[in-house]
């Protein structure tokens, strides 16, 4: 079959992939947004389906009072004697910990803390033992990659922490993965930071415990010299067999808006790349260590394209999303309506307005929904990247006066773009390209355009973090009840 990168698109970062009874399973980053840490399962490795979120309960995942790009960082996810663990960092709390389940389909437990500092922490389960992995300082107080065994049960350290790799020689030494496969131990990780320079790199050794030695080509993956070209910032990557008995590395990237244009607004999403090892047991991936939009694997399964969304084909429980710590009796959700109750805070705070969202999929899109709105206040569609970076299209009622507007907020900046007088029923409309997202309302006196935002203005490149732009629905204002029907986004 022939594949397309990425395979997971939108802010979906930092993937992570076991494999499972004949299935893989992948989870990523989640930052501010709940519930947490997203989790899709595949046949085949390409086509991927959102099954649900590892962090459900507020009890498994503190996010109050987060900032954007704070919150769950890096989530590693293992299969071991038909139990599932997912472990992370919450980056605000500065905790490591991971939860377990013995169904992937159902609940997960609340999670174990380890006493071992870092992010991006991983386990290997090797030989009865239990290996907790992560960068940062060990007990020693030295730097790099740091391991110690725990008690799976309890997560209890068994042994010190100790470093055990150093990398290659490239900043902000992150994502460590070990594998063994073999007789020996690989230990892969990121170098570079998660952006332009960022890049795979792994060494070996006999033991778990090392020395390890570097591989004489690292990096082994990275997009850092591929220019011009769309995909960079490949890196954060973890090893994969697949049914075949053939590699891939299942890695982040993001795509820039253009071939000359180094802004990203999709945030990273996830790629897959083949690899190949030689008859020495070092291994090589992608095309001259780079990854390309497109290659051939084994299989006869046709990648499904993006498609429409809609309320009727999601599941608020699976594909949306809400911010922070929400207050959920202010939601009314069902297969045809949104029905959505504001409160003072606003989408410029640091707590949970009124926010119901999915990740923007791919940079050409259609938006469309009906919204009526009840009381004094906003219901609306919002681009949004950060609370200082979002743009939002809105039904606003003030004094019995109904008017759509358009508000645009970057960097402290918080501007009223547009905003006409509305009679009878209302519909919102974007469309999206790489460059702009462009905003209408269309009432009883037909569709008016209302103006535009540049995409590069709500990027990483531009307003920081390692989030991606959301495409949601939000409702401002104590007394307002907003109802959206007909939604769709066609891609």
């Amino acid at each position: 079959m022939i594949y397309k990168n990425p395979v997971i698109s939108g802010f979906y970062p930092d993937p992570s992939v076991c494999e499972a009874n004949g299935k893989y399973y992948v989870v990523c980053s989640s930052f501010q947004y709940f519930p947490g840490v997203p989790l899709f399962e595949s046949e085949d490795l390409v086509n991927f389906r959102q099954i649900g979120y590892v962090l459900t309960r507020s009890s498994q995942v503190h996010l109050a009072d987060v900032p954007s790009s704070g919150g769950v960082f890096a989530p590693t996810i293992r299969f071991y004697n038909g139990r599932f663990y997912m472990v992370t960092t919450n980056d605000t709390t500065h905790q490591n910990f991971y939860v377990y389940t013995d169904d992937i389909y159902g609940e997960w437990s609340d999670p174990i803390f380890i006493d071992q500092g870092g992010i991006d922490p991983s386990l290997l389960f090797d030989e009865g033992h239990v290996y907790f992995i992560s960068n940062g300082a060990d007990d020693e107080g030295n730097g790099g990659v740091v391991q110690c065994e725990i008690d799976i049960e309890t997560g209890k350290k068994l042994t010190p922490s100790k470093s055990i790799w150093k990398g290659s020689g490239g900043r902000f030494l992150e994502s460590p993965h070990m594998y063994h496969l073999d007789g020996g131990y690989y230990l892969m990780a990121a170098e570079g930071g998660t952006e332009y320079g960022h890049m795979i790199t792994y060494a070996r050794s006999d033991s778990p415990w090392g020395p390890f030695t570097g591989y004489a080509g690292n990096p082994v993956l990275t997009n850092r010299n591929k220019a011009p070209y769309i995909i960079q910032g490949i890196g954060h990557g973890d090893l994969v067999r697949d049914r075949y008995g053939e590699y891939h590395i299942l890695s982040l990237g993001f795509r820039q808006i253009g071939e000359w244009e180094a802004y990203h607004n999709l945030g990273r999403e996830v790629f897959l790349t083949p690899v190949y090892f030689d008859d020495r047991g070092f291994f090589t991936a992608g095309r001259d260590g780079t990854t390309d939009e497109e290659y051939e694997m084994k299989g006869d399964h046709i990648q499904r394209p993006l498609g429409e969304f809609t309320f009727e084909n999601t599941d608020p429980g699976i594909e949306w999303c809400y911010m922070r710590r929400p207050e959920m009796d202010n939601y009314e959700l069902s297969r045809n309506a949104f029905v959505l109750h504001g409160s003072d805070v606003t989408l410029d705070d640091i707590g949970s307005p009124t926010f119901i969202a999915m990740r923007q999929r791919a940079f050409d899109f259609e938006l469309n929904v009906n919204v009526s709105l009840d009381g004094e206040g906003l219901g609306g569609v919002t681009m949004y990247l950060s609370e200082n970076a979002h743009y939002d299209i809105a039904l606003e009622e003030r004094e019995g006066a109904k008017r759509a507007v358009l508000r645009l907020a970057l960097g402290g900046i918080k501007h009223l773009q547009a905003a006409v007088p509305t009679e009878g029923d209302v519909s919102l409309k974007v469309i999206a390209d790489s460059h702009e997202y462009r905003f209408y309302v269309c009432d009883a006196k037909g569709e008016q355009y209302l103006g535009h935002g540049l995409t590069k203005y709500i990027s990483t490149e531009a307003d920081g973090g390692f989030t991606g732009v959301m495409t949601g629905l939000f409702a401002e204002g104590a007394g307002a009840a907003a109802t959206f029907t007909d939604f769709s986004i066609k891609y």
